[in-house]
């Protein structure tokens, strides 16, 4: 009878063992289309305290799965103070989750980082989740034929039912849809714009070159913040992340889908922004930022058929009096002058309503689902196995 070898579980603590963490994705679906590699320079600032402004107010924390000296899994686990603040329960958050089709590999890895967790006081566990928003977030539950947008996150079919099976249930569902330009902008984001532009005396900040950009993003990053507030997993970005959040994608920002609405008194009150799809060009250059990674990137940046729509944001007193239709005609004009064909909208709440009802009246696809599950730690026994 072959005997199966003992799982152990691994800070990341070394180099190296940073390394393993950030490239075992790269083995485990490196036979899939649709998987999309980050790259990997970027990864390592990201769980470094002197580069990713999230450490100022986030405990993070990283392990391996091993089997046989070989990676089989991995895991982070995050507390992120900042987003507890206030709450009557306190949350610790996994992400990076990556692992083997087998059960007690995730068994070993939910169970550490639940342990870690009881050890910090949290009531709850969800995930998986990043420091912020602007992390890949949730486990694909549909579209696994479909393309990842830019900043998304793949993984086999098998997560789901396994993560269940640990104990794990649904908390709340983000939602993709696939959009196909209509061959004009159709009439009604026509009237509406300038319905809402006359009524309430708005117009559309004109964003031109890098210093116009700069001037606005303050205001831009503050309205965020307002519009965002609340949103699950939502947490208010710092000056020093806006900072390098502009810095880090400058080089796609020149290229980006931008929309700024201003009040009679030129104060923001509307954002929308958008970039060209990237997923192609980055599954090409396969994780490595090289000469010819750089050149990949720029041709894509120069011509494309797809954008990711990756936010939209209206202030409180705004909202629900058409605003979004002046940032949709704003982005539009642009879509048309570069020939875009298809708008991959990345994740919204099924429950924001006001959010999907937007495509109703479009060509468009609702072709993937994203899950992220909670789990009570009070589950949790402090000595052996959960679920054994």
């Amino acid at each position: 009878m072959k005997m199966k070898m003992t799982i152990i579980i691994k800070e990341v603590l070394k180099e190296k063992e940073l390394n393993d963490f950030i490239r075992f994705p790269e083995g485990l679906y490196q036979d899939v289309p649709n998987f999309i590699p980050p790259i990997r320079s970027q990864e390592v600032k990201n769980f470094s305290p002197d580069f990713n402004p999230a450490y100022e107010y986030c405990d993070a924390r990283l392990w391996l799965a091993l089997r046989n000296k070989k990676v089989v899994g991995r895991i982070a686990g995050i507390i992120n103070h900042r987003y507890n603040e206030g709450r009557e329960q306190k949350y610790a958050r996994f992400g990076w989750l990556d692992f083997v089709e087998d059960l007690e590999v995730l068994k070993k890895l939910m169970h550490k980082v639940e342990i870690w967790a009881l050890e910090n006081d949290a009531d709850l566990i969800h995930g998986p989740i990043g420091f912020t928003s602007f992390d890949p977030s949730g486990i694909l539950v549909e579209g696994f034929d479909e393309m990842p947008t830019t900043y998304a996150h793949y993984n086999y079919p098998y997560y789901a039912s396994m993560l269940e099976a640990c104990g794990y249930t649904k908390d709340v569902d983000w939602v993709e849809y696939n959009l196909t330009v209509p061959e004009q902008i159709p009439e009604r984001i026509l009237r509406g714009a300038q319905m809402v532009e006359q009524r309430y005396n708005l117009h559309a900040i004109p964003i031109k070159n890098r210093r116009q950009l700069l001037k606005r993003t303050g205001e831009a990053f503050k309205l965020i913040n307002r519009a965002y507030t609340g949103l699950y997993g939502f947490t208010e970005i710092s000056k020093n992340q806006a900072k390098q959040l502009i810095n880090s994608n400058w080089f796609i920002l020149k290229r980006a889908y931008i929309a700024m609405i201003a009040d009679e008194n030129d104060k923001l009150i509307g954002f929308g922004l958008g970039f060209p799809s990237l997923s192609t060009a980055l599954k090409k250059i396969n994780g490595s930022m090289s000469l010819r990674g750089f050149l990949t990137l720029f041709q894509v940046l120069k011509y494309h058929h797809t954008i990711d729509l990756l936010l939209i944001a209206v202030r409180e007193d705004f909202q629900n009096k058409g605003v979004n239709a002046m940032i949709f005609n704003e982005i539009a004009k642009k879509i048309y002058q570069n020939g875009v064909l298809e708008i991959e909208t990345t994740k919204e709440l099924e429950t924001n309503l006001k959010v999907n009802q937007l495509w109703s009246k479009l060509d468009a696809r609702q072709h993937k689902r994203s899950r992220c599950y909670v789990k009570p730690l009070k589950q949790v026994r402090k000595s052996g196995m959960p679920n054994e």
